[in-house]
């Protein structure tokens, strides 16, 4: 009994060492997980950064009972259950990211007209946190409010460095996000030739556009004849759905082999697809 009790005391006195040890150092934020983090990317770059991660999650988990009860209920097909449920717990995740790649484009058209506004301002003598704030007014119309948040924090705080680096979060845009350290690296060491590398910029932005366009309009058929092949033979099973009976054979185990060899082949063409046709995305390398 007095062993157990000195083994207790033992483990109770270094229990309260290592809280008294731990508690002289300070801990920083813990960084979120990785698949926490995408989500969170995939969030802001589609344009909801004020929507929490979980609420996405109940969303996809919303959007897969829907279609695990709904499917079959309006069908009489259990087998479709799956599947359904499947395409509801993707459907938000797809449209996050068609909507991401729309607001992305969208910008990119905007972005030289920001570098020639700042440009602007940086010849017209104006400071660089200044020219930056001026974007709110002299800024394309759909990036003000995001300039306005700047120079709202800016005002407020005074840290540039700060203040820039919220806003290239909020923006979650690559040709910002190099826009930014151009910016930053002149406000910490100086520059002299700021306006030449700005013009520079937009010349290039601007080519870079031309280029995409181009590109985009020659493939544009072809996508779209993919994705109507890839869509056909659900469209044809739905027109069968709506024939009482004309599914029963899809309830046998046979039935639904067919119907899963037949979703993974058009998931996996769609896929081979899109990675085929896709042009390169610029990425944020500057995180």
């Amino acid at each position: 009994m007095g062993g157990s009790g000195g083994l207790l005391a033992g483990a109770l006195l270094g229990a309260g060492t290592f809280c008294v040890w731990s508690s002289c150092w300070e801990r920083g934020p813990r960084a979120p997980r990785a698949p926490r983090r995408v989500l969170r990317r995939l969030l802001d770059a589609a344009g909801f950064a004020d929507v929490p991660v979980p609420v996405l999650l109940l969303v996809c988990a919303a959007a897969a009972a829907a279609g695990l009860l709904l499917v079959p209920a309006l069908t009489g097909a259990v087998v479709l259950a799956v599947p359904a449920a499947a395409a509801g717990a993707l459907s938000p995740f797809a449209a996050l990211r068609a909507r991401a790649r729309r607001r992305r484009a969208e910008r990119s058209r905007e972005w030289p007209d920001v570098v020639d506004a700042l440009t602007a301002s940086v010849r017209a003598g104006a400071a660089l946190p200044d020219a930056v704030c001026a974007l709110a007014v002299r800024g394309p119309q759909r990036l003000r409010p995001a300039f306005a948040g700047f120079a709202a924090g800016y005002r407020a705080s005074g840290a540039f460095d700060a203040e820039l680096a919220h806003l290239r979060e909020q923006l979650a845009d690559p040709v910002f996000d190099r826009l930014a350290a151009v910016l930053r690296m002149t406000r910490q060491v100086g520059g002299s030739d700021l306006g030449g590398t700005l013009r520079t910029l937009s010349a290039y932005l601007r080519e870079d556009q031309r280029a995409r366009a181009e590109l985009l309009a020659r493939q544009s058929w072809t996508v779209s004849a993919a994705r109507l092949a890839a869509a056909a033979p659900w469209l044809v099973l739905a027109l069968l759905a709506t024939r009482p009976g004309s599914l029963e054979a899809y309830d046998t185990p046979a039935g639904a082999a067919v119907l899963g060899g037949g979703a993974l082949a058009t998931v996996l063409s769609y896929r081979v697809m899109v990675r085929l046709g896709r042009l390169p995305e610029p990425r944020r390398v500057l995180r």
